[in-house]
Formats: C-alpha cells, sequence, structure tokens
C-alpha cells in the first residue's frame, strides 16, 4: 500500500505536468513498470476544464486511470482529516483559505525548491508559506457585463454605483469566497488605499457597500443564478464576478463580458498542494500556456514569462487577497 501511495504522487507530477493547459505544468519521465491510478480531489467545477482537456490527456498519453473527486474543498478537508493516517487523495485543489486549514491540520506537505527547481518559475505572490502550497493559475474578480444592456464595459468600479444602474446591480455575498473581493474593492474606493493595502480597511468596506444598496437587484450565493439574471437582462452587471465562470458562459456563447476596471482586480485562490510526501510536484513551468484553456478557465498563468492571450485581462492589475497573516506574499500584485 505504500507503494502504491508513493506512486500517485510520482504519477501525479509526471501527469498533471503533461497538461499544459491548465497550467503549463513540466513532465518527468514516466516509468512503466509503476501502477497507473490517481485520485484528485478538487471542487465540482473543476471538472469544466478537467474532464474534457486535462484528464483525458493524461490518461491517453500515460495509459492511466484517474479518479477525480469533486466535492466542496471542506468536505474533502475533512476526507484528508479522517483518513490522515491513511491518505488516499494525492493531490488535492482547493482554495486558498482551505488550505490554511490544512496547514493547521498537519494534512499537506511543504514544496521546497531542492525538490522542485520549478518553484523558482513562479510568480511570487503564487506561493503560499513558504512553499505549502502554490497556485496553479490566476482567475480574478472582476465585473461582468450583459452586452445586450451595455455597448462598452464599464471602465471603473465606480461605475457600479452610478445612479442610472438602479436596481441593475448584482454582488456576491459574504459567504462566497469572490465575496471578499467585492468588500475589499468597496474599501479600495472609500479610502484611495492601494488595494493590497485597502483589504484591512473594513469599516471603510462596508460605509462604501451601504451606499450601493438603491442600485442592487439582489446579493447572491449561487453564481448560476446570478448569471442567470445577467443573461436574461434583468441585471446589467454582477461586480466581483469570477473570471473564470464568466469566461465559460461567454465561451457558450452567452451575451456576457468581462471589464478591466482601471483600479485593478482581485486575484482568486487556485491553490494546488500534495497530500503524500514525494520529490517532485505540480508546478507550471517556462512551457507554452494552451490559448484555449485560458479562454475556458478566464485565467492567465501563475508563472512567468508567458504571454497573455486574453484580452481583457491582458495588463491587469491583480492584488491577491491575504487570508492569513502568515501567507507569503499576501496582500501582493500577481503582476
Amino acid at each position: 500500500m505504500n507503494e502504491l501511495r508513493v506512486t500517485r504522487r510520482q504519477f501525479l507530477t509526471r501527469t498533471v505536468g503533461a497538461a499544459a493547459t491548465v497550467s503549463t505544468l513540466g513532465v518527468p519521465a514516466l516509468v512503466s513498470s509503476q501502477p497507473k491510478e490517481l485520485v484528485i480531489g478538487g471542487a465540482a467545477s473543476h471538472k469544466a476544464f478537467m474532464e474534457p482537456t486535462v484528464i483525458p490527456m493524461f490518461e491517453k498519453k500515460y495509459g492511466c486511470t484517474i479518479l477525480f473527486e469533486g466535492t466542496k474543498s471542506l468536505v474533502n478537508l475533512e476526507k484528508m482529516v479522517s483518513n490522515k493516517a491513511k491518505p488516499y487523495l494525492s493531490v488535492v485543489m482547493m482554495d486558498d483559505p482551505v488550505l490554511l486549514l490544512a496547514v493547521k491540520e498537519d494534512v499537506i506537505e511543504k514544496i521546497t525548491p531542492a525538490k522542485v527547481p520549478n518553484l523558482a518559475k513562479l510568480k511570487p505572490a503564487a506561493i503560499h508559506m513558504d512553499g505549502m502550497w502554490t497556485n496553479y493559475q490566476q482567475p480574478y474578480a472582476t465585473i461582468a457585463l450583459a452586452t445586450a444592456k451595455l455597448k462598452a464595459a464599464p471602465a471603473s468600479w465606480t461605475e457600479l454605483w452610478d445612479p442610472k444602474y438602479k436596481g441593475k446591480v448584482i454582488v456576491p455575498s459574504l459567504q462566497n469566497t469572490e465575496g471578499l473581493s467585492m468588500f475589499f474593492v468597496a474599501a479600495h474606493l472609500e479610502t484611495g488605499k492601494p488595494m493590497k493595502d485597502a483589504q484591512y480597511q473594513a469599516d471603510a468596506a462596508f460605509k462604501k457597500l451601504r451606499a450601493l444598496k438603491p442600485n442592487l437587484l439582489t446579493v447572491y450565493t449561487q453564481m448560476p443564478q446570478a448569471f442567470n439574471l445577467l443573461e436574461q437582462g434583468e441585471a446589467w452587471m454582477i461586480g466581483g464576478a469570477l473570471s473564470s465562470y464568466a469566461a465559460e458562459r461567454k465561451r457558450q456563447g452567452a451575451a456576457v463580458d468581462m471589464a478591466s476596471p482601471k483600479e485593478g482586480v482581485m486575484a482568486m485562490p487556485s491553490g494546488i498542494a500534495r497530500v503524500w510526501q514525494s520529490e517532485q510536484f505540480v508546478i507550471p513551468s517556462a512551457r507554452p500556456f494552451d490559448v484555449g484553456t485560458q479562454r475556458s478557465t478566464g485565467s492567465v498563468p501563475s508563472a512567468r514569462g508567458f504571454t497573455c492571450e486574453l484580452a481583457y485581462a491582458c495588463g491587469v492589475r491583480a492584488s491577491a487577497i491575504n487570508f492569513g497573516s502568515k501567507t507569503r506574499n499576501a496582500g501582493t500584485s500577481y503582476s
């Protein structure tokens, strides 16, 4: 059983590395005698890009079986804690706040430059807690708009507060991770401080958000419902919308688009960490980033040296949210 565990970890390193379609990862050679089974724990929404793109590539190239368990991050964390003595997940893809809890529970292993040279190729803000986990891509929270209602994308976050949009704006609940992004943007607008500093100004954020109330159509907890309202034209803008979801709806032909506010955007968590000890790990390398995946996930690479292929994302300044005081480079900019 121990041999199988190690093999799965090593296999993940090699196979996920093969998928330049998610985050352009390096690919060591695969030993043909190794059992080829892998268990990845991720969000159910990850299936949108894992199943049609990443998993088939892995399985075809390596003749393997990949088991993807899509559920909420907290559910996967519970599995990791309950199976701590005999872990069966090889790698987890989680939001950064949940990975903070995983570190506390001691169920993920540190990535070091000595074992993972590609660590040096990541943008500094994509490495957390000195290597406890990394970000494999950079989706972000921005303004999604109904193109049937707005002919030009908002140039600034301040447009959400414009009285002409009374009852036409949707924002996420603070129960949602992306809800924090809208909260911090509000603090930035109220204080004038850079986003990386304004995120600590809670009183200012609440004050600015209260001023948005006349323009609110609703506050969502379920993103598909919010986009339904946007696509039907009942809402004209979603403040704090995830680029990954908006890009997928746009790719599927929905009449939506994304803005690139002059103030910048908030980078959203896309963490990946190893559960078992291994000598190598999934780290983006200098291989070309797949254009199609950039478009389908609405993200830009977390590694240096890539050409941005997303017109709405190129040049946008994305600030990282500080989910914990011990998070390396939290609150710094990806760009």
